[in-house]
């Protein structure tokens, strides 16, 4: 049993809800200057990453968005073998919210495998791996 630092190298995104999600990529990217890293289907509902230097935030429509400070949904990690993290999260006691590892095949080239956590605050910490 190890801490879940290793079984992921580095933080990978944040994940907000968008009201708008046209209105936020267009403000991200043409307010802020961040690049547009990948649009993609998630069933009826769009997906956006949209990234500046180390910065990526994840923000999807579909969701209601609650227009308030703090208003970030998730934290995602880098997880190169999810099935070990997985294992070791369970090991280590930690409240997972899944049954099992999630996929969502329309993500990047080959999809992703994830599965997320409650932290102490109620937060949401998502253990990511892109296929």
């Amino acid at each position: 049993m190890e801490p879940m630092t290793e079984f992921t190298t580095d933080l990978q995104h944040s994940g907000m809800i968008a009201w708008d999600l046209d209105e936020t990529i267009k403000f991200y990217t043409e307010k802020l200057g961040f690049e547009l890293a990948g649009l993609f289907h998630n069933g009826e509902n769009r997906c956006a990453f949209l990234r500046y230097g180390h910065l990526t935030i994840e923000t999807w429509e579909g969701d209601k968005a609650p227009m308030t400070t703090g208003a970030i949904n998730h934290w995602a990690l880098d997880t190169p073998d999810i099935e070990a993290a997985f294992e070791n999260a369970h090991a280590l006691g930690l409240n997972i919210k899944e049954k099992e590892i999630q996929s969502i095949p329309s993500f990047w080239e080959h999809g992703i495998r994830y599965f997320n956590i409650w932290g102490p605050n109620k937060e949401t910490i998502e253990f990511c791996q892109i296929l």
